[in-house]
């Protein structure tokens, strides 16, 4: 799990192989009729669009623009529906999609734009563009990922609570669960942003992972996971109910349902792992780290750390022993 500390969210400008028929074509094009990066699109709307102030404020910008530093030349004018909107194209630093370019977006709309466009009374700003759009749904997502992680972990929690009336397997269950995805992460950041394996999983590595995989990752491990995990414990509980001592239903339960649990992981790793051999990069990362993490999740946390931690646990793990006991 320690490289995940270092995953860096992005998209590829190309995701397909290297050697790919539409690649190539591309690769030709480009060669034939290079191009800078898409500039940041500045929609500017209001009214006297073709006014002195805002004439003055766009002069403003092909001055920062030809000094250097975030943004660069040539800025350019388009005069949209009659007038009523104007598109200022601005060029940006770097090559669209790296750190350059955000710093760069960013010094746009903080700095650069209230400075000039900002001044003048009765108009309004946005920006888009290929940069800004990607940059956007990054933000976003991370924006909004603290709340998608505790819904699922309160979720998780109630629902195993009310299943075991017991507070302590809950959150042993999340936090071997997040282990699990922490490793996939780990894995898939070392083989795909490191570029490891780009010869065997014929892929081409951009420095990042693409910005939807992770999440999506984690909300559908987690909901695999922790279906044969309810499946395990409840094989346990009720041999503990039963008058068992701890480590023997533990021995019990994991013995009774290791075979469905295993046979259930073998097929999903097998069935994950055929998305390596696919073309596209999101889907071989999506089918290596869940693969990874089904297998990882089934044999260390669920065959190792869940017996291991509620062995140490004993009957606090399960609360009050209900009155039906074996004979």
């Amino acid at each position: 799990a320690a490289p995940a500390l270092g995953l860096r969210l992005g998209d590829p400008a190309v995701d397909a192989p290297k050697g790919a028929a539409v690649v190539t074509t591309m690769d030709a094009i480009h060669r034939a009729f290079p191009q800078a990066p898409a500039p940041a699109e500045v929609v500017v709307t209001g009214q006297d669009l073709a006014g002195p102030k805002v004439t003055a404020a766009v002069g403003a910008l092909r001055t920062r623009a030809a000094s250097g530093g975030a943004i660069h030349a040539p800025v350019t004018e388009t005069v949209l529906g009659g007038g009523r909107a104007l598109l200022v194209g601005v060029p940006l630093a770097g090559n669209g999609t790296n750190s350059a370019s955000d710093s760069a977006l960013v010094t746009l709309r903080d700095t650069i734009l209230p400075d000039t466009l900002g001044k003048v009374p009765g108009v309004s700003y946005a920006v888009t563009g290929d940069t800004a759009g990607l940059y956007d749904d990054i933000h976003e997502l991370h924006s909004n990922l603290p709340e998608v992680l505790g819904f699922v972990a309160v979720l998780a929690f109630v629902l195993l609570l009310a299943a075991f009336r017991s507070v302590t397997v809950p959150l042993v269950s999340i936090v071997l669960n997040l282990l699990s995805v922490g490793a996939a992460y780990g894995l898939v950041t070392l083989i795909f942003q490191d570029g490891r394996l780009q010869g065997p999983l014929d892929y081409t590595a951009f420095g990042g992972i693409i910005y939807w995989v992770p999440l999506m990752m984690f909300v559908f491990l987690f909901g695999i996971s922790m279906d044969y995990h309810v499946f395990i414990l409840s094989r346990i509980r009720e041999l503990w109910e039963r008058g068992s001592a701890p480590k023997d239903a533990i021995v019990g339960g994991i013995a009774s349902s290791a075979g469905v649990v295993t046979s259930a992981a073998l097929i999903m790793v097998a069935v994950f792992s055929i998305f390596a051999t696919l073309p596209l990069i999101d889907l071989k990362i999506l089918g290596i780290g869940t693969a990874a993490a089904v297998l990882i999740d089934a044999t260390i946390v669920r065959g190792i750390l869940v017996p291991a931690a509620l062995a140490l646990l004993g009957d606090r793990a399960w609360g009050r022993r209900a009155r039906h006991t074996l004979s």
